[in-house]
């Protein structure tokens, strides 16, 4: 059975192929801006992950927090570690990312165990 995080790199996976294949040069330039501000330059691309979680859940969008989630694990951030990022997007924030932060709460959660299952 499929988790949401499955569901969810999939269904980015299938519809950014979708979007690339439209061939818009606007849509295009704005992809690789995105993906060129997360490559190492004066900040890590690690810090830049986790800077992009804590802008993702101020802006209240799962997708993206969900994303950078990923890729912080991905980058070797420690659980207490992104807790703490959880807490400053609270505090930045405010009340209205509650909703949000339960959301990434479960997201790590389920990302943990899918990693831990992988490794086993």
């Amino acid at each position: 059975m499929r988790d949401r995080i499955e569901e969810f790199v999939s269904d980015r996976k299938r519809l950014n192929s979708r979007i690339k294949d439209l061939h818009h040069l606007g849509i295009n330039r704005y992809f690789n801006l995105d993906q060129a501000a997360y490559q190492d330059s004066a900040l890590p691309a690690k810090t830049k992950e986790l800077l992009g979680l804590v802008a993702s859940m101020v802006l209240r969008c799962n997708d993206c927090i969900d994303y950078h989630i990923l890729q912080c694990v991905e980058a070797g951030w420690s659980d207490a570690e992104i807790v703490e990022a959880f807490n400053v997007s609270l505090v930045v924030g405010g009340s209205i990312v509650i909703p949000h932060l339960r959301h990434a709460v479960e997201s790590l959660d389920i990302i943990r165990e899918r990693v831990k299952t992988k490794d086993n």
